[in-house]
Parts: C-alpha cells; structure tokens; sequence
C-alpha cells in the first residue's frame, strides 16, 4: 500500500444513464500512468472519485496510502490537479494567482515557479480573461506544479487546443515529467499524447477497465501481420490473433502477444506471411476495445 500513490478496488458508480463497474487500478509511486479511453468512457469519473469530487457506491479507493474521501482535507495538500473544466478567476491576473496559492500550500517553490512562467512564455500582469486556452492551461499547470505535489492528476489537460497549441503544452509536460520522482495520472482520448508521456497505459471502455500494462509491453506484443492464404476459405482467430480482417485470399491478422511460433503455425497450413507490422498505440487501444466489446457481448448472450 505505502508504494501505492493509487489504488482502487472493486469501485462502482451507478448513473441513470453510465456505470462504472468494478474498477481495480494501481499507480505505484514515481510511474506515469496514461488513462486512455473515448469521450464518456469513464476517465472524468473514475478520477472525480480519485479526488473525492463524489463517492462511490462500493469499493475502496486509496491515495497517497490514506482513504478517500475520508481523509480527502489531508490528501490533497499533496496532490495537484488540472482538469479543462477548472476556471481561474478572469479578472485577475497571474500574479494574484500565485500569491493566493503560495499562502494556501507552504512547499510553494518560487525559483521553480519563475522557471516556468519563462518556459511557458507567461505575463504576471495579463487577466486571465484575456488568456489563450493554451496559456490558461499553462497557467493552470504552473499554479499546480511550483506547489511541487507528490501525486499530479491531470484530466484532458489538451483538449479543445488547436494544434500548435497542443504541443506546446505536451513538450511541456514532457520535459516537466521526466522527473522520477513525480507521479502522475494523465487522463486523454488522443493516444499520440498519451503514447509519448506515459510509463503505463491502461484502457478503459464503456465504464470498465480492459487492460492495463507498461507502454513498452504494448508495444511490443501487438502485431499486424498481412498473409495470403491458399484459398479463400475464412480464416478464423485461433490462440493470441484477436482479429481477422479478410479480402478473398488475403488477409490482415492482429495478435496481441506476438511470437515467432505464429508465423511457423502460419507456414505450415501453406500460408503465406507478406509482412508482419508494428502498430501504434492507437491501433492497439481500437483493436483491443473492439475485441473486448466482442468477448462482453458473447457473454452476455
């Protein structure tokens, strides 16, 4: 539990409309955890309940190796949080900001903070109503991060910015989070984000997790392998192949832990292999949903 700066157990939330079921996640201390999923998957839930912002209907839910949200006052002195729907006040400036933080949170760090105005091109002066979404991000990032907390849980902190904008903020976040000392939850639906930041990288879909692994053990497991078959009989999944994608004689496999045997299996049917591809992460979250749908609703029959 104490190497834990996450944990949940079986936590549930009902909603007239969505359910989080049964949700068992760990972030140990000093990891980057990217959470990945589509828009109403249950990112935003899952960590409003992190936050205590709401209660569980079961299951227990432990930060930093204390309860939430019993002990919630005490744990967030120590965790810093970003979400897109938190608001600074827009007729002051950055530099009230920072003074009202810096008497709230005593481990304020004012070398580190004037680092990062200089990094992220902020003015002190400027309202924060005449902000770009970019810099208000950035703004946002500086207040949480010069309070130099132990657990950082950042919530879609890209979304809705135009490109350029976008990574601006993740060369940020990137050069900001190559401490290893820092933890971090990273909640985002773009990947390509998620792929460049994260140590770990945990799907979830539809209110439940699907799978949770390190980036490289993704990476290195998934393959695409392209074949053309000595007829044009359906070719079906067997053993690691999760997907068979076919046009006549040839046809697209993907397999989610991928060796070298595969292939041999292949040859022996008189199957031949025309390429066996990496993929990137966002292949892999598509393909491990989809067959993660599948498997849920032939159970469900």
């Amino acid at each position: 539990m104490q190497d834990l700066a996450i944990q949940l157990q079986n936590v549930s939330k009902h909603f007239s409309h969505f359910e989080l079921k049964n949700i068992n996640l760990t972030l140990p201390k000093g990891q980057i955890m990217g959470f990945v999923g589509a828009n109403g998957a249950g990112k935003s839930t899952t960590i409003r309940l992190i936050m205590g912002l709401m209660q569980a209907d079961k299951g227990n839910i432990s930060v930093l190796g204390q309860s939430m949200p019993q002990m919630q006052t005490q744990i967030k002195r120590d965790v810093g949080f970003s979400s897109e729907e938190m608001k600074l006040y827009g007729a002051q400036n950055l530099a009230w900001h920072i003074h009202f933080i810096k008497n709230v949170y005593p481990n304020w760090d004012d070398n580190y903070a004037r680092e990062l105005l200089h990094r992220f091109d902020l003015n002190l002066e400027q309202k924060i109503k005449q902000l770009s979404k970019g810099q208000h991000i950035k703004a946002q990032l500086l207040l949480v991060l010069a309070r130099q907390p132990k657990l950082l849980v950042l919530d879609e902190p890209t979304t809705g910015l135009d490109p350029v904008a976008r990574q601006e903020v993740n060369n940020e976040l990137a050069l900001i989070l190559k401490d290893e000392e820092r933890t971090v939850l990273f909640s985002s639906h773009n990947t390509a984000d998620v792929e460049r930041i994260s140590d770990q990288i945990t799907f979830i879909d539809r209110g439940r997790l699907i799978d949770s692994q390190d980036k490289e053990s993704y990476l290195e497991n998934w393959r695409r392998i392209q074949l053309e078959l000595p007829t044009d009989l359906p070719l079906q999944p067997s053993g690691s192949v999760i997907e068979v994608e076919q046009n006549g004689r040839i046809a697209s496999v993907i397999s989610n832990q991928f060796e070298p045997l595969i292939l041999d299996a292949y040859q022996q049917q008189n199957i031949k292999i025309l390429a066996v591809e990496t993929m990137s992460l966002e292949e892999i979250f598509l393909a491990n949903v989809n067959y993660r749908r599948q498997v849920q609703q032939k159970g469900a029959r």
